[in-house]
């Protein structure tokens, strides 16, 4: 095939299973990695790992002087904008700078290296593959900053879509649901943190309702997808001759975004509302402050 893709956040999880499944279709993948350990990890016949942080703009930059420079004169196919990052806590109480580094890293990021590699992508009249969530459509309660990111990226994507499509470039949109990955198993872990250090007053309103959400999305992926499976589907989307703009991924997504799109939305937050309740008791009464009247 003698053609180039880049695949982002390639480290581990759904980048990495993409990146093995695209190698094997016979592409030479640039497979984005963050340290020379992950780089050593991912390495083999038809991966190349290079130093990519999304945030960082020599790191793009030098990604596309990689491309544009390659010896072997290779066109750029497929970019699979993937990296992320999710950390999960209620609006009230997440940190702005944990806002701001989510959209740095799951929105401004793959913006940046879209901008700069769609050049080499209009050349081969290639392919963008954005890597979405079944949280773009539907926001699940603690979940606000990093659905939040994935709204935003599916916006970026209807319009890329619509503004390149004349230039001979395609854009779609992968939606996953639940796929084992290392960074769904830290999420648990990186709320519960965030819990323990909240004020008494958050602990009261909020240490039920984020304790079940970790608990459910626990034995939820105990039953997910394998990353394998993902990237295969990926590396599919990214190839297939005429693809569709989006694709859920996973039963899950299939039956979840249908109903976030079509449900009244105080419906959806009922039956979101009735998943959680036997892990989320309702809080006892606030005590009330000394000297209140009886």
């Amino acid at each position: 095939m003698n053609e180039l893709a880049v695949v982002s956040g390639a480290a581990s999880g759904i980048g990495a299973a993409t990146a093995q499944a695209l190698a094997a279709m016979g592409y030479h993948v640039l497979a984005g990695v963050r340290t020379d350990s992950e780089a050593d990890a991912v390495r083999a016949d038809g991966i190349e790992p290079v130093l990519l942080d999304i945030t960082v703009p020599e790191h793009v930059e030098a990604l596309a002087r990689r491309i544009a420079d390659d010896p072997e004169r290779r066109f750029l196919r497929v970019l699979v904008n993937n990296a992320g990052i999710e950390i999960n806590a209620p609006v009230e109480v997440l940190p702005l700078a944990l806002w701001r580094e989510q959209f740095e890293v799951n929105l401004f990021g793959h913006i940046a290296v879209t901008q700069r590699l769609l050049p080499l992508l209009r050349r081969s009249r290639g392919r963008i593959v954005n890597i979405s969530s079944v949280g773009g459509v539907a926001a699940l309660p603690v979940f606000g900053a990093y659905a939040g990111t994935k709204f935003a990226l599916e916006a970026a994507s209807d319009s890329l879509r619509r503004e390149v499509s004349a230039h001979g470039v395609q854009v779609v949109v992968v939606q996953p649901g639940g796929v084992r990955t290392e960074m769904a198993a830290r999420s648990g872990e990186i709320s519960l943190g965030l819990a323990a250090a909240m004020s008494s007053e958050h602990q009261h309103l909020y240490s039920g309702l984020i304790n079940a959400t970790v608990a459910s999305n626990a034995a939820f992926l105990e039953r997910a997808a394998p990353a394998a499976k993902a990237g295969a589907k990926i590396a599919r989307v990214a190839t297939t001759p005429r693809p569709r703009a989006r694709y859920a991924l996973g039963r899950d997504a299939a039956l979840i975004i249908p109903l976030a799109r079509f449900l009244p939305a105080r419906l959806m937050d009922a039956i979101l509302a009735m998943s959680h309740r036997s892990r989320n008791p309702k809080p006892a009464p606030a005590p009330e402050p000394a000297g209140s009247p009886s």
